[in-house]
């Protein structure tokens, strides 16, 4: 195999970058660069010289095969962070025979191929370095921990059980078939099928960390909307006017709340209206409204149903008296702000599970594949023992979508795609 050369840490200019080397020739290459090799998960201090002189002096770490992230012989050279350092650096490098640049994803890939991390891991790994709020980096520390592949490996072996119960059925089909045996694998299919469908469910709330939540501001026109959103992220990022009708389109700012992702929405203020573009702009905003997870509702919403956790306001809370049982917000003044952000991030961490482990959608379509097969397999074992094979293969067909989850057979085709979104030096 190759031996491959990349930057781990991030491109540009910065105090120290990491150049890793992960192969059958890392030593060698790490030799011709600094006349020898230290002793290895020691940190040392040395001169790498090229081929047109002194490269840099860098702090140069060795592990052994089996011992790295990729589980082959690793070095990692922690020199300067000047781009012409690191450029020179990876020059010599690639120029060294049986040495090449990384593809991306490729000591992730080689981590993969060599076991020491699952496909789950993987994919938790992705999104641990995608993470952007707290919330989004507990989600991926727990898949890149191994908690999935954990039950995984439980599951397994309680299906595996259930089978071996039900190939004791087909070798003694002739012989009466104790009771309890039946019962014993219809307790394990119905507790898995019961563990695979809640699992499948949380997979949406894993999505909604990931990718974000929405949080609609909606209301009549004029009624503070731009100006909320605008003292919310800080920032003038919605035009406000007093003339009625300015926002026409959905205008959008990523934010941070209690480290949950949330994109809020300022939308067009609900009316009838005979202005074609503005119109458009209202259902526009009627339809984000109607599809976001929460609604911040300023006054009234005409068109819009309104849903359990939606939070009402009244607006302008500055300007006019607010009635004791409803919230008063003011993007001018910042009153009832901290308050608003209180329920946004209370209502939206409601509805999250307590765990979740399965966290992208071919987990839950796997989940679900297994679930079903699972049924089906209940219905042979009840049909009684001469259909006891019928039901053996439903369960190895949830066998083998379960396993599909942590990488043990059938994602062959799923690496290229899921690897296209590491970086190089990953």
């Amino acid at each position: 195999m190759d031996t491959i050369v990349a930057q781990a840490s991030a491109p540009g200019r910065a105090g120290v970058a990491v150049i890793r080397i992960s192969g059958p020739a890392a030593l060698t290459a790490l030799k011709a660069l600094a006349g020898r090799v230290p002793e290895a998960r020691r940190a040392t201090l040395m001169r790498l010289q090229g081929s047109a002189g002194v490269l840099d002096t860098a702090l140069v770490l060795v592990f052994n095969e089996g011992e790295s992230f990729t589980g082959e012989t690793v070095v990692e050279l922690q020199s300067h962070g000047s781009v012409a350092v690191t450029r020179a650096i990876i020059a010599e490098l690639v120029a060294m025979e049986g040495l090449r640049l990384a593809e991306a994803g490729e000591f992730t890939r080689r981590a993969l191929e060599n076991d020491r991390l699952d496909l789950a891991q993987v994919e938790g790994l992705a999104d641990l370095i995608e993470a952007e709020t707290e919330a989004q980096r507990l989600l991926a520390q727990a898949t890149f921990s191994g908690a999935l592949g954990a039950k995984v490996e439980a599951w397994r072996s309680r299906l595996i059980r259930a089978a071996a119960l039900l190939e004791a059925m087909i070798d003694f089909a002739d012989e009466e078939v104790p009771e309890d045996t039946t019962a014993d694998v219809l307790a394990l299919v119905d507790a898995l099928t019961t563990e695979f469908d809640a699992e499948a469910l949380g997979v949406g709330a894993a999505e909604r960390i990931r990718e974000g939540f929405e949080v609609a501001i909606v209301g009549p026109p004029n009624a503070g909307k731009s100006t909320l959103l605008n003292r919310l992220a800080g920032r003038d990022a919605a035009i406000t006017s007093e003339v009625a009708g300015t926002t026409r389109d959905v205008i959008e700012v990523r934010m941070d709340i209690g480290g949950l992702p949330v994109t809020l929405l300022d939308t067009a203020g609900l009316r009838e209206t005979l202005d074609t573009v503005e119109s458009i702009g209202v259902e526009r905003a009627r339809s984000r409204a109607v599809a976001a997870d929460l609604r911040v509702i300023l006054g009234e919403a005409p068109g819009v149903d309104l849903k359990a956790g939606d939070i009402s306001a009244h607006p302008k809370a500055d300007v006019g008296d607010v009635p004791g049982d409803i919230l008063g917000l003011s993007g001018l003044t910042g009153q009832g702000i901290e308050e608003l952000l209180t329920r946004i991030e209370a209502e939206l961490s409601s509805r999250l599970p307590a765990q979740i482990t399965a966290t992208h959608a071919r987990h839950r379509v796997a989940l679900e594949e297994a679930s079903a097969a699972l049924r089906a397999a209940r219905i042979e074992v009840e049909a009684g023992p001469e259909r006891a094979e019928l039901a053996a293969e439903e369960l190895r067909t949830a066998l083998r979508r379960i396993e599909a989850l942590t990488g043990r057979i059938g994602v062959e085709d799923l690496l290229g795609e899921i690897f296209s979104s590491f970086c190089i030096g990953k």
